[in-house]
């Protein structure tokens, strides 16, 4: 059960990402001079609360809160905002604590099993005393995923398809997590220590490696209209033609959500905002009407939307292989070797300065092949070496 929170903890954050990074580019623009407005210059540290109460049985309910930075700093990173008390309330008087364990701005449930037939809130108490309530919203139950597939014949692109045969739902948010692994292009048993070299094992090794991202858009989909509560097969994510994530295994992670009408409106405005072309006509920060709110001081403006929900998932796995003709990089193309002297009577002695270089094979006694570090160790290009659970 800790993974399991602990993965929610790492997934959660990306939301909060879209809302300020959405900010920042909202005044950026091809202006011959600079115009900053009062609230790129004033201290607008807005409460961001980010997540949502996950109602599905058993299930733990994470919200990321953290203080937005100025409009005219350079960095999207909000500031957590840590030792604040917080809680989801039930209409019936229930209330249930979060606590930030990881002193980071995460603040996380225990296992709930909460009652769908009642309506909830958030509440948060911050460290210097002020008090912020989200509106009571109803439990809306998430449709199972249909289906993720994919298309091509040159770029790839995933789609989604699900439904409501209860016809309830309506409106949908997605958003996907992919992990993709990427080899060192040439193979070697060797690693490089304070001047020595030794054989590396399963826990030193850096041949492979794998990287996990999060999406920061914003998918949506709309049903209203149509005759049925059917979504068929919605593009939610385009992969270039030739794009390395594919050049071995990759994997996309699904997950779907249900939203009210009104939590609908809301993504839509952050989808507008933060995928607009960044314009003055574009929506500003004051426009993000969220259902959080501040008590102590209710003219002060709070970021985010908190929905009750369940939430469905669903992931599709592909290898290289199952493309039509994908490019795939090959091994040692483009990697430069060189030899120098090793060391007779002592093989593990290794002195070479270039630290672009690195040990590649030992050819016979005296003879240590290099090669481009970039070239023997996957972690040049990111990502971990610590293989990914259920990795095929």
């Amino acid at each position: 059960m800790r993974s399991t929170i602990m993965q929610m903890i790492n997934d959660m954050r990306n939301m909060s990402r879209i809302l300020l990074a959405g900010f920042l580019v909202l005044y950026l623009g091809d202006c011959k001079q600079a115009y900053e407005p009062p609230a790129i210059r004033g201290g607008n540290d807005y409460l961001v609360v980010d997540g949502f109460i996950n109602v599905a049985p058993g299930s733990v309910t994470t919200i990321d809160l953290n203080r937005a930075r100025r409009l005219s700093d350079s960095t999207a990173v909000g500031i957590p905002e840590l030792n604040a008390q917080v809680a989801i309330q039930s209409k019936g008087g229930s209330s249930w604590p979060l606590q930030d364990a990881g002193h980071n701005g995460y603040y996380v449930s225990q296992p709930l099993t909460l009652d769908i037939s009642q309506t909830y809130r958030l509440s948060v108490t911050t460290a210097d005393g002020r008090k912020y309530l989200s509106d009571p919203v109803p439990c809306k139950p998430t449709p199972p995923i249909d289906s993720i597939t994919w298309s091509q014949p040159n770029d790839l692109t995933f789609s989604i398809s699900t439904h409501d045969v209860a016809a309830k739902t309506h409106y949908y948010r997605w958003d996907y997590i992919e992990t993709w692994q990427h080899d060192a292009a040439l193979q070697t048993p060797w690693g490089v220590n304070n001047g020595h070299i030794y054989a590396t094992d399963s826990t030193t090794q850096r041949s492979h490696c794998w990287t996990v991202l999060h999406s920061t858009q914003v998918m949506l989909d709309n049903t209203s209209a149509l005759s049925q509560d059917l979504v068929d097969k919605f593009p939610i994510y385009t992969i270039p033609f030739g794009d390395s994530r594919l050049d071995i295994k990759y994997r996309i992670h699904v997950r779907q959500y249900a939203l009210t009408s009104d939590a609908y409106s809301y993504w839509l405005q952050i989808q507008k905002t933060s995928q607009g072309l960044g314009t003055l006509f574009d929506l500003q920060p004051a426009q993000l009407i969220g259902n959080v709110h501040c008590l102590t001081n209710p003219a002060e403006p709070v970021i985010g939307y908190v929905s009750a929900s369940t939430l469905q998932e669903d992931s599709l796995f592909l290898y290289n292989t199952n493309l039509h003709y994908w490019t795939h990089n090959s091994p040692g193309f483009g990697c430069d070797t060189l030899g120098i002297p090793a060391d007779p009577n002592d093989f593990s002695n290794y002195t070479y300065a270039d630290t672009n270089w690195a040990p590649y094979y030992f050819d016979g006694p005296t003879t240590l092949i290099l090669a481009s570090k970039i070239c023997l160790d996957c972690l040049e290009l990111g990502g971990t070496t610590t293989r990914p659970p259920n990795w095929p």
